[in-house]
C-alpha cells in the first residue's frame, strides 16, 4: 500500500513553488494553500489585490487532498436543532449557504477550465439502523417544509438499485452533490491564482503574525517577513501551536482513507449502481464512493488515532475489514492507497470565519464539508475583507468555548469509545 493520497498521485505533476525569493510588501498575505486559502487569493487578485500565499507544505498536502472527493449539501446538525440555536431565517441562511458552495466549486471549475472531473451525482445518507431510517423521514419532511430542500427516500426494499449491499435499511438522496478529482482541483486552483499575479511560497511555514503600530501587519515566515496590510489564516484543523486561539476554537479528529485497485467495470456497477457518494447514519461513520477508474475510496475514522505512516496503515487495515463487512464481494480485492488526515469541527459543529482580537482573518470548522465550504467560505471572505461582512452567513457568531481544552485533544479516545458504544446499542 502507497501512503499517499491518491489524489495527489494522479493529478499530474505539481510544480515546485518553493525557495523563491519573499515579496515583502503585500495587500494581503495568507497561510496555507487550501481551498480556502486559494479561493480567498483568487477572488482578491481578481480585484487587484496583491496577494502572497506561504504554505508549510507543498499544496494538496493537507486536507485539500486528503478528503473523499465530496462536495455535498446539508450541515452536520439537525434542522430542528439549527432552528432552536439561530431561529429560521438565519438556519436556512447558513443552510443555503452549504448549497451555494457546491455552486460556488462549479462555477470556479466552469471559470477556470479545471479538469477535475466535477459530476453531480448525488449523496446517498444510507441508515445503518432501522431507527435510523425513520430519523431519516424525519429529515426528508423538515428540509422540505424549512428548507425547501427535496430530497428523496430510498425503502430497504428499493435499496439494491443504489448499492450493492444488505448492510444498511433504506436511504435518503440528495440528487444535488457532487463528486470531483480534488487534487486536480487543487492544482488547477493553484493554477488559476498564478494567472491572476499570486505568489504561491511552499515550504515556507508561518510562524508569527504581528499587528504594528501602523495597523499593518508583519507575519514571520521560515525564510523572511512579510509586511501585509489584511492577514487571513486559511489552516483550519492544520493549525499549529504558533497559533494558539485558533487552535483552541476546534478539536481535530483523525480520518482515514483506503482505495482498491481498479474493480472492473461490472464489479463497480454492482456495489454502486449509480456512481452516488455515499455516507452511512453512524456517529463513526463511513463514507465511500467510485473514482472514474472505478475504484473504490472508502474513508472513516478507523482509529481515534493521529495520522503517520504506521497509524494510517494499522487505520488501513480496520477500513479493508469494515469495507468487507458491507460488502462481501470485495474481500479478495486489492487496497493501493491508505492516508490519514485531520478534520477540523468547532464545538457547535458548524463553518466559523471572522477576525481575531488583533484583526486577522480566518475561516474554520468545516466538519467534514471542507472541499466545497473551504472553497465557498474563501470567496466569502474576500468580499468580507473588502468590506461586505454581511455576506458571510456566519457573521458574528463566535465559536464557543471549549471547556478544559487547550488545543490538545488528549480526550479524543475516551469519546472514541463513547460513540462506537452508541453506534452499537442505537
Amino acid at each position: 500500500m502507497k501512503t499517499i493520497p491518491y489524489w495527489v498521485e494522479t493529478a499530474g505533476a505539481f510544480p515546485d513553488r518553493s525557495g523563491k525569493p519573499l515579496t515583502e510588501d503585500t495587500d494581503l498575505g495568507g497561510r496555507r494553500c487550501g481551498p480556502d486559502g486559494l479561493s480567498t487569493a483568487l477572488a482578491l487578485a481578481r480585484k487587484g489585490a496583491r496577494v502572497t500565499l506561504v504554505e508549510k507544505g507543498q499544496i494538496g498536502s493537507g486536507a485539500s487532498a486528503r478528503n473523499g472527493g465530496m462536495a455535498n449539501l446539508g450541515f452536520t446538525i439537525g434542522v430542528n436543532q439549527a432552528i432552536r440555536r439561530y431561529g429560521l431565517e438565519r438556519a436556512r441562511e447558513i443552510y443555503n449557504s452549504y448549497g451555494e458552495a457546491v455552486d460556488t466549486v462549479e462555477r470556479l471549475v466552469n471559470e477556470e477550465s479545471i479538469d477535475c472531473q466535477f459530476n453531480r451525482v448525488g449523496r446517498l445518507g444510507v441508515a445503518s439502523r432501522p431507527a435510523h431510517f425513520e430519523s431519516k423521514k424525519a429529515q426528508q419532511r423538515d428540509l422540505a417544509k424549512y428548507f425547501g430542500h427535496e430530497t428523496t427516500l430510498v425503502s430497504k426494499s428499493e435499496l439494491r438499485s443504489e448499492i450493492g449491499s444488505d448492510a444498511y435499511h433504506g436511504g435518503l438522496l440528495d440528487p444535488f452533490s457532487a463528486a470531483l478529482h480534488v487534487g486536480r482541483f487543487v492544482r488547477g486552483m493553484a493554477e488559476a491564482c498564478e494567472r491572476t499575479g499570486v505568489e504561491i511560497h511552499e515550504r515556507n511555514a508561518a510562524i508569527g503574525v504581528r499587528r504594528t503600530a501602523s495597523g499593518r501587519f508583519e507575519v514571520s515566515t521560515e525564510r523572511g517577513v512579510i509586511r501585509a496590510g489584511q492577514v487571513m489564516m486559511a489552516t483550519d484543523a492544520y493549525t499549529d501551536k504558533n497559533f494558539p486561539w485558533l487552535r483552541r476554537q476546534q478539536v481535530c479528529l483523525g480520518s482515514f482513507i483506503i482505495v482498491t485497485e481498479p474493480l472492473g467495470e461490472q464489479l463497480a456497477r454492482d456495489i454502486i449502481p449509480k456512481a452516488r457518494l455515499i455516507v452511512d447514519s453512524n456517529q463513526v461513520c463511513h463514507y465511500f464512493r467510485l473514482t472514474p477508474d472505478n475504484r473504490l475510496p472508502f474513508g472513516g475514522r478507523a482509529r481515534f488515532a493521529p495520522s503517520d505512516p504506521t497509524s494510517d496503515k494499522k487505520s488501513g487495515a480496520v477500513l479493508f475489514r469494515e469495507m468487507c463487512e458491507i460488502f462481501p464481494q470485495l474481500a479478495r480485492t486489492k487496497v493501493e492507497y491508505v492516508w490519514g488526515g485531520s478534520v477540523g469541527f468547532a464545538m457547535d459543529r458548524i463553518v466559523h470565519a471572522g477576525q481575531t482580537e488583533d484583526g486577522v482573518y480566518y475561516s474554520m470548522g468545516y466538519a467534514g464539508h471542507g472541499v466545497q465550504m473551504a472553497t465557498h467560505m474563501g470567496q466569502v471572505m474576500a468580499e468580507v475583507m473588502d468590506g461586505h461582512p454581511e455576506v458571510s452567513p456566519v457573521r458574528d457568531l463566535a465559536p464557543p468555548r471549549i471547556p478544559l481544552y487547550n488545543g490538545t485533544a488528549w480526550f479524543l479516545p475516551f469519546a472514541g469509545a463513547y460513540y462506537k458504544t452508541l453506534d452499537r446499542i442505537r
